[in-house]
């Protein structure tokens, strides 16, 4: 008799099992499936056209932190696209991709995070710079990002997510604290902040990302997208508290080690001036100015 009353229990869960399986499959996204959205996106962002984007219903938006109309976004702006770079984050199916816009009439440097369900694109957002934003110059940002080294990492020498996250955040807490001895600076390692370049006379043995990093600025709001193959994260961050400016860095990691750092920031020169740090040698700096030693003004 217990046999019996036990065989609606089993066939119940026999039936619900294959359901909850096909379910966490249709949640699941490939590499190839990401890069495949990536390209639609570059070639929309090409274009101007948002039309052979797969956009989900209630599809979200958001410009430089913030939720923006589709219709009037950058998006909609046709730009020759001179280089691009992306990551794929296949554990929370987002993507990050670099562009950069050498156009003297209209540069930019742009962020755009995509966040894909099933085959279709659920979130797209895009932080951008152009002319008289921090440390701003598409020409050199492109002859620096292109001429790195970002290739896959061989599967026995990739770090885990948590060494990657890791990584990020010790840096990004630096900047409150001072405490440079917590981050796993690599040497050599160079960065790139909104076109400025931290290896005078180009890259050495010795070339090192700690250069010119400030203290007393808290940045807040992080969100990741991870790539273990490419021993590379990024987050979307504030820079100077909630109020702060949106902000990207892209990180490259190498053997547990910072190997490049890439830095946008959504924030007019003119809202940040503070002296240079003795040691903050840059090329393409402005004069005068420099991300350290003050805090930004809110937001423009």
């Amino acid at each position: 008799m217990k046999i019996f009353k036990l065989l609606p229990i089993i066939l119940v869960v026999v039936l619900i099992a294959p359901s909850v399986g096909l379910a966490q499959k249709q949640r699941s996204c490939s590499r190839d499936g990401l890069k495949k959205m990536v390209d639609l996106y570059l070639t929309a962002q090409t274009k101007g056209d948002i039309s052979g984007l797969p956009l989900s219903q209630g599809a979200h938006y958001l410009e430089n932190m913030a939720d923006f109309d589709i219709g009037k976004g950058i998006i909609q702006k046709p730009m020759k696209i001179d280089f691009h770079m992306s990551i794929f984050d296949t554990g929370t199916c987002q993507t990050f991709t670099e562009v950069i816009v050498t156009n003297k009439e209209a540069p930019y440097v742009m962020g755009t995070r995509l966040r894909v369900i099933g085959d279709k694109i659920t979130e797209l957002e895009i932080l951008w710079t152009t002319t008289d934003y921090w440390l701003f110059n598409a020409d050199d940002y492109l002859k620096y990002s292109s001429a790195e080294k970002w290739d896959e990492i061989p599967v026995n020498r990739r770090d885990t997510s948590e060494t990657l996250l890791y990584a990020a955040n010790s840096y990004l807490d630096a900047f409150l604290d001072a405490n440079l001895d917590i981050v796993p600076w690599g040497f050599p390692c160079v960065r790139i902040e909104g076109g400025a370049y931290t290896a005078p006379g180009g890259e050495r043995p010795d070339s090192s990302c700690e250069v010119g990093v400030p203290s007393g600025v808290n940045i807040v709001n992080r969100r990741f997208v991870v790539d273990e193959t490419l021993g590379a994260v990024v987050v979307f961050c504030t820079f100077g508290g909630g109020n702060g400016a949106p902000d990207t860095h892209l990180f490259r990691v190498e053997n547990g080690k910072l190997r490049y750092v890439h830095t946008l920031t959504h924030m007019l020169q003119s809202s940040f001036q503070a002296p240079l740090p003795k040691d903050a040698d840059y090329i393409g700096k402005p004069k005068g100015s420099f991300g350290g030693g003050g805090k930004p003004k809110a937001k423009p």
